[in-house]
């Protein structure tokens, strides 16, 4: 990748009154981020879903250079700092974040992890967790180093910080998300770990080097790390705050959800317990329970698709998708097919009616 084509990348997401459905539009019905500021006002307007103002915007000798001076700004940092950019189009972005219209078109990451691992477990909780909660997190990343998972949390006081260092402490990659820019680390206290973090892990940031420490920009980094999990733990939480938003960020991504449960009055153990109950999580009491449901203690053999089933050209597509990835998620195959999520889980129901595909725990198919 080009330095000139991340340059206009960078300007791109920083460009006010785009977001990331927008901005995705406009990449597609241009052809490429350049495109984007070449083309006439008359072609922009085409686009759908932006308007005359954004248009201008763009088109105006202010909001153009002052963009791409903003984003030259930005690259000199990264560029320093031995930070990557991974636009939403790159190999290296994650993959399973991607997929969602709210994810960031572009993000900052540092580090040395790969972002697509096969097994990803995000694990967050309560900012103030028990001696209990703190023990539970602890035992639970140390059980998931045998299954070969990458962790992810948002590097927050807590059951966040408890889940990194326990993961730096038995080797197993971890990556922070962080919700302010990379100039800082926060908290401060925690700078020690993300260092460390570094070596076999990393840190993820859709801010720019200067974005300052604000209570509305960590909201915005649950949607990463319940977007890049394929399981999503919460270890001790009220049943309002940053997990519980996380947990139905995740179930609203079809991720699978599991809570550790905790006595009754027990304040820091409602968040769980009201999960667990409205079927919003599945009980948690060992890293067992999630490679049960996961089925990450199973080899799936080899399989063949039974040919003598007849398919439509619809049907056929899904399965050709499935196949070259061996199993697939059904937010995947929605993607992919470009179709919505009733309709696929509709498709998939009739291809298992038909034999020719299997579901899986975690809302996972493969091809019979």
């Amino acid at each position: 990748m080009g330095r000139q084509d991340i340059l206009y990348k960078i300007a791109l997401k920083q460009t006010p009154q785009i977001g990331p459905i927008t901005a995705r539009n406009l990449v597609s019905y241009c052809g490429g981020v350049q495109q984007i500021f070449k083309a006439s006002k008359k072609e922009l307007l085409k686009v759908p879903g932006i308007g005359g103002k954004t248009v201008n915007f763009l088109k105006s000798e202010e909001g153009f250079q002052k963009g791409l001076d903003a984003a030259e700004k930005e690259l000199s940092f990264i560029e320093k700092n031995d930070i990557q950019t991974l636009f939403y189009t790159d190999a290296d972005y994650p993959q399973r974040l991607k997929h969602f219209t709210d994810s960031p078109i572009l993000i900052y990451y540092r580090g040395s992890a790969d972002l697509n691992h096969p097994r990803i477990v995000g694990i967050v909780g309560t900012r103030k967790p028990t001696p209990h909660g703190i023990s539970i997190c602890e035992e639970l990343v140390e059980d998931l180093m045998s299954y070969n998972v990458l962790i992810i949390s948002g590097l927050a006081y807590g059951i966040d910080i408890t889940a990194h260092r326990k993961s730096v402490e038995v080797n197993i990659p971890t990556i922070g998300v962080m919700g302010h820019g990379f100039q800082t680390i926060y908290p401060q206290a925690h700078k020690k770990t993300a260092t460390k973090m570094l070596e076999n892990g990393g840190l993820i940031s859709e801010f720019t080097f200067e974005t300052p420490i604000a209570r509305e920009h960590f909201p915005m980094r649950n949607r990463i790390i319940a977007g890049m999990a394929d399981a999503l733990i919460v270890v001790e939480t009220e049943k309002k705050g940053g997990s519980i938003i996380t947990a139905q960020i995740a179930n609203e991504y079809n991720k699978d959800v599991f809570a550790v449960p905790g006595r009754l009055k027990d304040k820091y153990s409602k968040g769980c317990n009201h999960l667990i109950k409205t079927h919003k999580a599945a009980l948690l009491e060992s890293a067992e329970d999630i490679a049960y449901v996961m089925r990450w203690s199973v080899e799936n053999e080899g399989r063949q698709t039974n040919l003598f089933v007849e398919l439509n050209e619809v049907e056929k597509q899904i399965i050709e998708i499935i196949a070259t990835k061996e199993e697939a998620a059904i937010d995947l195959l929605s993607y992919e097919a470009k179709l919505p999520p009733s309709k696929m889980a509709a498709l998939l129901l009739e291809l298992e009616f038909k034999g020719v595909v299997k579901s899986l725990p975690g809302k996972k198919y493969i091809v019979i």
